[in-house]
């Protein structure tokens, strides 16, 4: 079953659980994926719902990032709540050690040597790992690894 597909099913096994919150956030989802599908013509794939949830989770994070600033702990707790649902449905993140690794071959593959080759890396990097890091993670280590 497809990414989608899975989607589709949870939100009516939320509706049948009565989990509001759960329901809600992926209904969101689907908005984006039928503007995607009406706009574009296309059937969505698992590599864009990959993307499009990437990108609900990063919204989610800066929404209680500026939650969080103004004192408004309730609609944090409910931006937690949702990021949570939304992880659920992404690949397990690469921590620290597996993440150095992946990137100190693909620095080797593409005979990286100083910061002038960041943008090589980078781009490599992004097709190698995709959604399994966040991109200011790999970043940081990938500044790290060349200086």
């Amino acid at each position: 079953m497809n990414l989608n597909a899975q989607i589709k099913t949870d939100i009516k096994d939320a509706m049948r659980a009565k989990d509001i919150a759960k329901r809600d956030t992926l209904r969101n989802i689907q908005a984006v994926v039928k503007q995607i599908e009406v706009d574009e013509r296309r059937e969505v794939t698992d590599a864009d719902m990959e993307a499009i949830l990437v990108k609900y989770a990063k919204q989610r994070e800066d929404a209680m990032a500026q939650f969080k600033e103004a004192g408004r702990d309730d609609l944090v707790a409910k931006e937690e709540a949702e990021l949570l649902i939304i992880k659920a449905y992404l690949p397990e993140q690469l921590d620290d050690s597996e993440l150095e690794t992946v990137l100190k071959e693909i620095i080797t593959q593409t005979g990286a040597t100083s910061m002038k080759d960041m943008g090589k890396v980078m781009g490599a990097a992004k097709s190698a790992i995709g959604s399994k890091a966040d991109g200011g993670r790999i970043n940081v280590c990938v500044k790290k690894l060349l200086s």
